[in-house]
């Protein structure tokens, strides 16, 4: 089981599942969100058990998706689409170790010109 909150502990969480496929997406609302790449890996939406949720809160980013973050630190969190049945938990918000490794980096296409991706992984352009 993997435990996870945001900086302040509004929000905590633990996961039943351990995340797959761990990913870079370098997409321009990830960017704008987390202020560089979202890392994320996915779990079924009733793998995330909410421990506290006084600070969660929900923006609707598209038609498609909505992300959740805490209201009062900031801490970038979740990701999910409206009709799948997964949800992204945020890398970073998990207590280490993780034990976890990328698999690849999607959304390239949209990437900051600020930095290069060197590790080697599998690059999709969307």
């Amino acid at each position: 089981m993997h435990k996870g909150s945001c900086l302040c502990g509004a929000v905590a969480f633990e996961l039943d599942e351990t995340p797959r496929a761990p990913i870079a997406c370098h997409c321009k609302q990830c960017r704008r969100q987390s202020g560089h790449v979202f890392a994320a890996g996915h779990v079924p939406k009733e793998a995330v058990r909410m421990i506290r949720e006084d600070g969660l809160a929900w923006y609707r980013a598209s038609e498609k998706a909505t992300r959740g973050f805490c209201g009062t630190c900031g801490s970038t969190l979740f990701w999910r689409a409206d009709d799948g049945p997964e949800i992204g938990v945020a890398l970073g918000a998990l207590d280490d170790p993780t034990g976890l490794g990328l698999t690849r980096h999607v959304w390239v296409g949209d990437k900051g010109d600020y930095y290069e991706i060197a590790d080697g992984l599998p690059q999709d352009e969307h």
